[in-house]
């Protein structure tokens, strides 16, 4: 009596193995998940490369990527420990200094209140980056699943979350920070990064949604359907595995742009607030002494513009890398 798996067909296989990124033996691992066996004849040693691996050989040879991703670990390791750089207080001012310019021990100078700029630099980049990194990874969860779910089972879920999402597309960036942050008066980073995630999920909602409907279409998917998989199975182990590349490129891109508007929020005065350390904060503060004192701004802007720069970077060689159109 022939096993169960040998009434796949032939050409059923094939097509399995030309999606996929040539994974060739996904509907035979499907048949041995769901019914409880090996199917003869698999080469599991044969293992095809996959579409991270190729990604990764790519970006390991980027020198773009290679370059971005050393000045964000950096940017990162002064994030989480900033004594290891700079060993001063950012908040321990003398006005006796204020606004001298770069002296021994001090080589970006002082700002108006006689604080150190590079102690201040250093320590503002926590704030910063972790309102990018808990802002892009919030609306990154909440598109994915939403717009996810939306491109799956579409019909009346697909309409409601499409415009839910072109509400807040209509809401202008920094009127709705205007409105929303004035009324908060937490001075941390949460507010900031709630008001972040609360308009930058369509964005990738919209994204996660056609990489998702694309997905879905696939031949493997249909074959793993056919063999009995379950919704909860083809979204999580089928889909999900190849509709997060772009999800992941654009999350990447919108980190660099949520930290640049976080510094845009607290320059105008309802983002982040002293004695919060922030590069905006530090920005905004220097703004009305340019002339006096240029080193004050040079030197928080320039750390912002580098980081915002990096993030930009390290999105477009992992873009490269991720679409085999631009191989």
């Amino acid at each position: 009596m022939p096993e169960p798996t040998d009434r796949i067909p032939p050409e059923a296989r094939d097509a399995v193995g030309s999606a996929a990124g040539g994974a060739a033996g996904l509907a035979t691992r499907e048949a041995e998940s769901l019914e409880g066996g090996p199917v003869p004849g698999t080469a599991r040693s044969a293992k095809a490369r996959s579409l991270w691996t190729d990604a990764w050989h790519d970006l390991r040879r980027n020198p773009v990527f290679v370059l971005s991703a050393l000045v964000i670990v950096f940017l990162l390791l002064i994030a989480v420990w900033p004594s290891l750089v700079a060993g001063g207080n950012p908040l321990q001012c003398d006005l006796a200094k204020s606004q001298e310019g770069p002296q021994a021990g001090h080589p970006f100078g002082f700002d108006a209140q006689g604080c150190d700029v590079f102690t201040r630099t250093v320590h503002g980049a926590r704030a910063s980056i972790t309102v990018g990194v808990c802002a892009t990874a919030g609306a990154a969860l909440l598109g994915s699943v939403l717009g996810g779910l939306a491109g799956y089972y579409g019909g009346w879920w697909d309409a409601v979350l499409s415009r839910l999402a072109d509400v807040f597309f209509g809401i202008p960036i920094i009127l709705g920070g205007l409105v929303f942050l004035s009324v908060v008066t937490g001075r941390s980073v949460w507010p900031v990064v709630g008001f972040i995630v609360l308009l930058g999920w369509p964005q990738i909602s919209r994204i996660a949604r056609g990489a998702v409907v694309a997905a879905k279409q696939h031949d493997y998917v249909q074959a793993a359907r056919a063999l009995g998989a379950g919704d909860a199975r083809l979204l999580l182990r089928h889909i999900a595995p190849n509709a997060v590349a772009p999800v992941i490129v654009v999350a990447t891109i919108a980190l660099g742009t949520y930290i640049a508007l976080e510094a845009t929020l607290s320059f105008i005065g309802v983002g982040l607030r002293p004695p919060t350390v922030s590069w905006g904060i530090d920005i905004s503060n220097a703004s009305t002494q340019i002339r006096n004192a240029p080193h004050m701004l040079l030197w928080p802007a320039g750390a912002l513009s580098l980081t915002v720069l990096a993030f930009i970077m390290l999105g477009d060689a992992v873009r490269d890398a991720l679409d085999p159109k631009l191989r």
